[in-house]
């Protein structure tokens, strides 16, 4: 191991700023690939070069610089002199219009959920209105514990990155729906033990996988060429907040964005569907000039 205060910066990651699991696992993968690379190069800066090699994406790349200026500045903090960081800038990536779920699209699978078991439709559907409803993270949705519900104002409280809490507050339709599967639905499927709000089929918190192989599932049933992925449902929610008037602080603050600079990406995305609109409909669209 090239690194030094390998465990001290994992540690300070974790306990110490909060990271989650799976952040503190992408910046270990990333300092491992950078320690392979200083066993053949102390030219710091070749190490774009080996990323290209290694068939890494630009924003790959960009994490992966992000992870080795994170680790060097704490490394700083450690009295270690390090290399200039101005050496270390992350390529710049274009930001991909995020995939949205449509009204349309949810309905399909809303249907294609129901099975057999009566209980375990309940459990489906909730799950995809939560998805939807509340525009969170899976990590957010299978955390959801039964003292997080105020059914009296009728908000969710959800834990998001760095085990921070915002207040969701739920529609009329949904904090009914969520209201009847926990008196009429739940006690059906979980096992005293558990605080979840969800079950899986075995009574316990579903975990990542558990969602995954359900939309999997739904998926497939609703003919989707593709699964669809859990992130569709948040951009789906956020995009028709936007085009419905919601102002972008409001959409931050339900999705738990640090910065509000992430959320305008949803004016983009809204910005796009206008144009697309304009091209359609637009009698000025079929118009063609001879002038030159």
């Amino acid at each position: 191991m090239a690194l030094g205060y390998w465990t001290e910066f994992f540690e300070d990651l974790q306990h110490v700023r909060g990271r989650s699991r799976n952040t503190v696992l992408a910046y270990r993968r990333d300092l491992e690939l950078f320690d392979e690379f200083l066993k053949d190069s102390k030219d710091i800066q070749a190490i774009y070069e080996y990323m290209q090699k290694k068939g890494l994406s630009t924003r790959s790349q960009a994490r992966v610089i992000s992870s080795i200026r994170t680790y060097y500045k704490f490394c700083e903090t450690k009295g270690m002199k390090i290399p200039p960081l101005n050496l270390l800038r992350p390529p710049k990536v274009k930001a991909a219009l995020p995939k949205v779920l449509t009204l349309e699209e949810f309905q399909k699978l809303f249907e294609a959920s129901e099975v057999e078991n009566p209980y375990k439709t309940a459990r489906n559907q909730i799950t995809l209105l939560l998805l939807f409803g509340l525009g969170c993270r899976v990590s957010e949705l299978i955390g959801l514990n039964l003292q997080d519900f105020n059914e009296t104002e009728s908000w969710l409280r959800v834990i998001g990155k760095g085990g921070k809490e915002r207040l969701v507050p739920l529609t009329q339709n949904l904090a009914a729906e969520l209201k009847s599967y926990l008196e009429q639905v739940r006690p059906k499927l979980a096992q005293q033990s558990s605080h979840s709000i969800l079950m899986n089929d075995r009574g316990k918190r579903p975990s990542r996988v558990d969602i995954w192989r359900w939309l999997a599932a739904w998926s497939e049933k609703a003919g989707f060429e593709e699964t669809v992925n859990p992130h569709r449902f948040r951009h789906g929610c956020a995009t028709a907040l936007l085009e419905g008037g919601a102002d972008l602080r409001s959409i931050q603050m339900l999705l738990g964005h640090s910065s509000i600079q992430t959320t305008q990406i949803y004016t983009s995305v809204s910005t796009s569907k206008i144009k697309e609109e304009i091209d359609k409909h637009h009698p000025l669209s079929k118009f063609e000039s001879e002038s030159f």
